[in-house]
């Protein structure tokens, strides 16, 4: 089975043009089938305060109203996406850049009120990994935003790192699936203090040691419990790293 690599990057790592200069030549060095989800949570939250619109946040998550929809499909779909896009090009990698909403690649479902009314956010429900593998083994490389829609004629604010492990479950159909997740530590750290203390593997009875013992805890286990639900979907492999480290050299890997 052919091999793919799908990176998921987000942070000031794809808004300053230094740092996402860097990451963009490594990504072009990856050999064979690359997918890149990207985020820019950032660049929204200072349009807004441009346009004098209120950023609302609730555990760290953007509540996204009307207003901010439009601001987020502005920056996600148009901004960032397109400048990465462009600066592959112009390293010869034959990019498109894609929504949820293009060719129907991700749909979601609006996320039910609980305690909390999210607003516009999407949850995943279907990614057509089909099309995506067609687009793929056309030697197109897709650069997707953090962004899907409802069906019914509304775009969605969906977590990036949510879009890249529900690409990389539909996409493992079709492909050998390396999923990378890159952030700003160097991996899972057995103590956050010590830049070398990097757990290099998890396994699930590991992963729940790390978490009995609070190695593990608050926003890492979500984040831990989605790549094992990768791996159960059959991605053949997932690592946590920097985004310096995009090949996974360096990283914490999960099997």
């Amino acid at each position: 089975m052919e091999k793919l690599t799908i990176i998921k990057v987000g942070g000031k790592i794809v808004e300053e043009d230094a740092s996402l200069q860097q990451l963009l030549n490594d990504f072009a060095q990856i050999e064979g089938h690359k997918v890149l989800v990207h985020g820019g949570g950032r660049s929204a939250t200072k349009l807004a305060e441009k346009l004098g619109i209120e950023t609302k946040m609730v555990n760290g998550r953007r509540i996204t109203d009307k207003e901010t929809l439009d601001i987020t499909v502005m920056v996600y779909a148009g901004l960032v996406n397109k400048k990465i896009v462009a600066k592959l090009q112009e390293i010869e990698i034959n990019a498109l850049g894609l929504t949820g909403a293009d060719m129907n690649i991700i749909r979601s479902d609006i996320r039910p009120v609980k305690e909390i009314n999210y607003g516009f956010v999407g949850d995943v429900k279907q990614v057509d990994g089909k099309k995506l593998s067609l687009l793929i083994r056309e030697g197109i490389v897709p650069i997707l935003a953090p962004l899907t829609h409802d069906g019914n004629g509304n775009m969605l604010n969906t977590n990036a790192d949510t879009i890249a492990g529900e690409a990389a479950k539909a996409l493992a159909l079709y492909f050998e699936v390396k999923l990378i997740y890159c952030f700003e530590m160097k991996g899972v750290m057995a103590d956050i203090t010590k830049e070398d203390s990097v757990i290099r593997d998890i396994d699930r009875q590991k992963f729940e040691e790390l978490v009995k013992t609070a190695v593990v805890k608050d926003g890492m286990i979500p984040k831990l419990e989605n790549a094992f639900d990768c791996i159960t979907a059959g991605v053949k492999e997932v690592t946590i790293t920097q985004s310096t480290d995009i090949k996974g050299i360096n990283g914490t890997t999960i099997h």
